[in-house]
């Protein structure tokens, strides 16, 4: 019989409140020295309460937290800090106006040196894990210019940077590339190795069967299943998760020929650091399909969705785009939402342009509201009510209302960065058939058409009719024989460029 490892961590009948809203209603986790312990739910279904509880970010109502063999009061990040329990958050606690290296260093800060950060220290140390984890990020760049997977990085750097015995990870691979997810999983399992023990939330059953030695099911901030991966099926999650299985990818039919819908003719974008980060391109977009574009980041993917969707007029040649446009943009919480707005004023980001919502040169808000109620309805958005601040949401709940409000704008074209990352396995396919919808034309606006960037390869090659990939800027065609997720890993890492 295998001996079980030792208690790293336990939270038992966990409780906590927003409001009148339990988040967390009596959940437990029991998490071992030396495993991997994985933690699936929808969204909203308390993962990320329950961990931000063991990971120091918030107190919670009632329920006991051991470390070890110890209870413990965890009253902040550094007391977590303190007894080994490191989180890296699914939103980002990075300070944007710091560099990349003064982000990794903060934490460091001790009375010897004066409150100086060790900065030195930090870059020899962060060069020698980059080396070994393959996530590489740029030390003196402003973390603010930075893109939300390189912020994901950073993030995952400066936790690992301190040591931890207990690592939580909250949706870690929701913006990273196949091989870098790879290189993370492969890190976890050193760390493992060496007894550490690591929480990992995401919402691809596959990366956390892939790497998990246990998991726990939460639904309704409660803790309904625990097992281990070798003694449960993927159907039985599925089910504790969401009540049912959801259908599985299907690729949309082929389209019938639509009319053109945007165009990129020649078009250049200048970079962060002035080089051309898309170069020559050209590119139509047919009502009726979804294009696929993939490639691996930082080869012009943020300047090409930024170019679509109006967003930046091209430094050089010529974008011809319609006015109903919706962006689904990278960065829920930075450039979708406004946090501290509520849900009725963030969706008045986008319908105060409506004509039917406006009343001169006031905003009609009772129509609003009536647009917000009919979305929250309609993509499942869990929430209090209308009011309710949008950093009040789970990271899947704000997703959900982005999606909602960007697919209303889209009467002639979508462009979607990562659509359903932070999304369960319900939502996720929910959105897909959303987009579907669109190029279908069903409803009143007729065909629109889709440009779907994402890092998740799977969601490219099952939704797409036509995939381009991104290298250095440029445009490269994906051939049928080549839509494989190994034919678009080679064609990614091509030096060869062509404009399609």
């Amino acid at each position: 019989m295998t001996k079980e490892r030792p208690a790293a961590a336990r939270l038992s009948g966990i409780r906590k409140a927003f409001g009148a809203v339990a988040a967390v209603d009596g959940a437990d986790l029991l998490v071992h020295a030396g495993e991997v312990h994985g933690v699936l739910g929808e969204n909203g279904a308390g993962k990320t309460t329950l961990l931000s509880i063991l990971g120091g970010s918030l107190r919670p109502d009632a329920g006991e937290i051991r470390i070890g063999n110890a209870a413990v009061d965890l009253r902040s990040p550094r007391h977590a800090w303190d007894r080994g329990v490191g989180m890296v958050h699914q939103h980002f606690t990075l300070v944007p106006r710091l560099t990349v290296l003064e982000n990794l260093t903060l934490g460091f800060r001790d009375a010897a040196r004066g409150w100086r950060l060790p900065l030195d220290d930090v870059r020899v140390r962060a060069e020698e894990l980059m080396g070994r984890t393959g996530l590489s990020v740029p030390f003196d760049s402003l973390t603010e210019n930075l893109d939300v997977g390189e912020r994901q990085r950073i993030e995952i750097l400066k936790a690992l940077l301190r040591n931890p015995s207990i690592l939580i990870l909250d949706e870690p691979t929701a913006v990273l590339m196949p091989g870098e997810i790879e290189r993370l999983f492969a890190l976890v399992r050193d760390l493992t190795d060496r007894g550490v023990a690591v929480v990992l939330v995401a919402h691809k059953l596959d990366e956390v069967l892939s790497v998990s030695d246990r998991v726990t099911v939460m639904r309704e901030g409660r803790s309904i299943l625990t097992a281990p991966v070798a003694e449960v099926e993927r159907r039985a999650l599925t089910r504790a998760m969401v009540g049912r299985e959801p259908e599985p990818f299907s690729r949309p039919p082929a389209p019938s020929h639509g009319k053109t819908v945007a165009e990129l003719r020649g078009a250049r974008m200048l970079g962060r650091h002035g080089e051309w980060a898309l170069d020559d391109v050209t590119l139509s977009i047919q009502a009726g399909e979804i294009l696929g574009v993939a490639g691996v980041q930082g080869n012009g993917q943020r300047e090409l969705a930024m170019a679509l969707s109006g967003v930046r007029t091209p430094d050089g040649g010529s974008a011809m785009l319609p006015s109903g446009v919706g962006f689904i943009t990278q960065d829920r919480s930075r450039e979708g939402l406004i946090p501290d707005f509520d849900l009725v004023e963030n969706m008045a980001l986008a319908l105060h342009r409506r004509a039917e919502l406006r009343r001169g040169l006031l905003l009609d808000w009772r129509g609003i509201r009536d647009r917000t109620a009919a979305a929250v309805t309609r993509y499942q958005v869990r929430t209090p009510g209308a009011s309710t601040a949008a950093r009040a949401l789970s990271g899947g709940n704000q997703q959900r209302l982005v999606v909602a409000r960007e697919v209303a704008e889209a009467t002639d074209l979508l462009v979607a960065e990562n659509p359903t990352r932070g999304l369960d396995v319900a939502a996720a396919a929910f959105v897909h058939e959303e987009l579907k919808r669109l190029v279908r034309g069903d409803g009143d606006t007729g065909m629109a058409a889709v440009v779907l960037i994402s890092t998740d390869l799977d969601e490219v090659l099952a939704l797409s009719h036509r995939i381009v990939v991104l290298v250095r800027g440029r445009i490269l065609a994906v051939p049928e024989q080549a839509r494989t997720k190994e034919g678009l890993g080679s064609l990614m890492l091509s030096v060869d460029h062509a404009t399609a």
